[in-house]
């Protein structure tokens, strides 16, 4: 589950990477789109980590290997890539680096496809496991605070397609 604002987070992660997407296009190295996107993040004013390194622990014990997200933000852990096609094993890398820094939110952006695509991810404690979120059960995992609802009711419906229009 996510809070109302862990969802809007993500809608502004995704809005950040359209407006990239938009400004340069597809099929760019992903080292491009890297600096592309956190340069929109700062001037969106969002406060995102570059390259955050993630521990890994066996026993409690620190292990030598690292790896490294492409952007860690407000608990959302962000992974670039630009290929043809997302593989598993690029939803493999997102989902490890999930576990690793315990973040139960991730999102993959592919900017070699025709239109921009964004995989928004959540990690189910219960069953173990990832779960995409789409038009159809996006707000299943939306803990919605009861005293907004008709704010947010409005809002949800008002940038529905906006929020998908990239998946």
């Amino acid at each position: 589950m996510i809070t109302e604002q862990e969802y809007l987070d993500i809608y502004d992660v995704v809005g950040a990477a359209m407006e990239v997407f938009n400004a340069l296009g597809r099929g760019m190295s992903e080292p491009i789109y890297q600096e592309a996107l956190a340069l929109e993040m700062k001037l969106q004013g969002m406060e995102v980590e570059r390259e955050k390194p993630l521990h890994l622990y066996y026993k409690d014990m620190q292990l030598n290997k690292v790896y490294f997200a492409d952007f860690y933000y407000n608990g959302i852990v962000i992974e670039l890539k630009s290929v043809d096609e997302i593989s598993s094993e690029h939803r493999a890398q997102l989902f490890n680096y999930m576990r690793v820094s315990k973040q139960d939110k991730g999102i993959l952006l592919n900017y070699g496809e025709k239109k921009l695509r964004a995989e928004r991810y959540i990690f189910d404690d219960e069953t173990d496991g990832f779960t995409l979120l789409t038009k159809q059960n996006y707000m299943q995992y939306v803990i919605r605070n009861k005293y907004n609802y008709d704010y947010y009711d409005n809002f949800f419906q008002e940038n529905f397609d906006c929020f998908f229009q990239s998946v």
